[in-house]
C-alpha cells in the first residue's frame, strides 16, 4: 500500500528514514524516486546525502544546520508539492547475456528447481522489461524487478565468496547484475560483458533508479568480441 503521507523513522542522530509504502511495487518506488528528485533539485542546506531504496528514502543530514522538525516539514512540503515534470524520463538499456555453462553455473539447478528446461528459464528471464528499483549493495549494482513467478527462486543456501563482475543473478522475484567482483548469494544464470560501473566516468554508474532493462541472449564468442559501449 502506498501511503498518502510519508512516515518517519529516526535512524540515529543524523539520519531520517522516510517510508512511502509497505510493499515493493512500481508505484511506491516511483514515489520514492519523485521525492528523491524533488529534494535533490532543491539542494537544501543541511541535507548531506539522499539514499533511495525500494519503498523508502534515507535522508542524512547535519543536525546542527537542520533540525529533525524542520527536516520533516521540508520533506512533507516537498512530497505534497512535487513537480513531476522534473522527473527524468526512464531510459531503456538493453543488456546482452551469455546464459549457462561457466557463465551461468546455477542455470541448470534453477531449471531443475522449477521442472523447466534451461532454455525455458532463459525465455522467462528475457521476457520482461525490468524496472531499476534501486542501486546498491556494491557501486552500480541494479536491483531489477519483477522476475516472472515461473522462475522466482530462493537465494543459494551457501553464498559464494567471489562472484565475477558481470554475473547476472536471480533471487526471489528480483534479478541483478554484479557490477564488481564481490561475494554473493544469488543464483547465477548468466554473464554480461557490459560494464555497469566505471569510477573514471561521470556518472560512474551505467544505470540509475527508474531506468528500464531488457536482457537478450548472445553467444560466448560474441561476448569475447564485445566492444564496450561508452556511457
Amino acid at each position: 500500500m502506498r501511503y498518502d503521507q510519508p512516515k518517519f523513522r529516526l535512524m540515529g542522530d543524523r539520519s531520517l528514514l522516510v517510508e512511502l509504502g509497505d510493499e515493493i511495487s512500481p508505484a511506491i518506488n516511483q514515489s520514492v524516486q519523485e521525492l528523491f528528485v524533488g529534494l535533490d533539485l532543491q539542494q537544501p542546506q543541511g541535507i548531506l546525502e539522499l539514499v533511495p531504496s525500494y519503498r523508502s528514502l534515507l535522508v542524512i543530514c547535519d543536525p546542527a544546520v537542520l533540525s529533525v522538525t524542520d527536516l520533516k516539514q521540508l520533506i512533507v512540503e516537498t512530497h505534497n508539492n512535487l513537480d513531476r515534470s522534473q522527473l527524468p524520463q526512464p531510459r531503456t538499456v538493453k543488456i546482452p547475456v551469455v546464459y549457462g555453462g561457466d557463465y551461468g553455473p546455477d542455470l541448470l539447478e534453477v531449471a531443475q528447481y522449477h521442472h523447466l528446461t534451461p532454455e525455458e528459464v532463459i525465455g522467462y528471464h528475457i521476457q520482461p522489461t525490468y524496472r531499476v528499483y534501486m542501486i546498491g549493495f556494491t557501486p552500480g549494482y541494479p536491483y531489477l524487478g519483477e522476475l516472472p513467478d515461473a522462475i522466482a527462486t530462493p537465494r543459494r543456501n551457501t553464498p559464494r565468496t567471489r562472484v565475477p563482475r558481470g554475473s547476472v543473478g536471480i533471487a526471489q522475484k528480483q534479478s541483478g547484475i554484479y557490477s564488481v567482483d564481490s561475494p554473493g548469494g544469488w543464483q547465477i544464470i548468466g554473464w554480461t560483458p557490459v560494464r555497469l560501473f566505471d569510477p573514471r566516468k561521470n556518472p560512474p554508474s551505467l544505470l540509475v533508479m527508474g531506468d528500464r532493462v531488457q536482457f537478450y541472449t548472445i553467444s560466448a564468442q560474441e561476448a569475447d568480441q564485445w566492444q564496450p559501449d561508452p556511457f
